[in-house]
């Protein structure tokens, strides 16, 4: 086994430290899912730092099982849009139980998607359950949602550093996306992250300003 030495890291005080976890969690907690997007343009270049940053994330035997499929077309975010409002249509009408359309009811979302058109950028992330890291379509990959979830949150934060808005979409099932973005059969889409810049009349339903408290969502043993 070849080994390198860890990469260096910065030697901090721990009021350094503090205070950059700090000024993280800061720039972190002002994200806010968006719903309302402008069409103003988003250079190419930010998205692949984006992607870049999510494919660093730690995964399963290093076998990285993600693919992200960035759309700027117009044609294909209209095909998604299309395609995304059928799935939704049926879910509100007929699929979604009582309990999770009142789950849904304070942030006043329905079947009606125009962000997938308007926005400048649709990522697709896929998730891989073969390939390894060569892609060949045979090795199996192990832990592939959780290397993807926690690459998504990567890409997430990414994007929101360089001031982007952005939505988390997934619309059920999400099968269409793997025929329109072409890609093989072993490839399972996760979820669409929308991003752009955020509409002049953006808003956030007050629902969504509700975050459990450290002392819920932490325990110290």
């Amino acid at each position: 086994m070849i080994e390198h030495p860890y990469p260096a890291l910065p030697e901090l005080t721990d009021e350094e430290r503090i205070a950059r976890a700090r000024a993280a969690y800061d720039g972190l907690a002002t994200r806010r899912t968006c719903r309302s997007f402008a069409d103003t343009p988003v250079p190419r270049e930010v998205i692949e730092y984006a992607i870049r940053a999510a494919g660093t994330a730690p995964s399963g035997a290093n076998h990285q099982p993600w693919h992200f499929a960035a759309i700027s077309s117009p044609d294909t975010k209209r095909a998604i849009r299309l395609a995304a409002e059928d799935e939704e249509r049926d879910f509100y009408a007929n699929r979604a139980s009582a309990e999770w359309l009142a789950a849904l009811a304070p942030l006043g979302t329905d079947h009606d998607k125009p962000f997938l058109e308007i926005a400048p950028w649709l990522i697709v992330c896929f998730a891989q359950r073969k390939g390894g890291i060569e892609e060949d379509g045979k090795a199996t990959n192990y832990y592939v949602t959780e290397s993807v979830g926690i690459a998504c949150g990567l890409l997430l934060a990414n994007l929101h550093q360089a001031g982007l808005a952005t939505l988390t979409h997934t619309p059920s099932p999400m099968g269409f996306l793997r025929e329109i973005c072409r890609r093989p059969a072993h490839e399972k889409p996760l979820m669409i992250v929308v991003t752009g810049h955020q509409s002049p009349d953006a808003a956030v339903p007050a629902h969504a300003l509700n975050k459990k408290a450290l002392a819920t969502i932490a325990s110290w043993l």
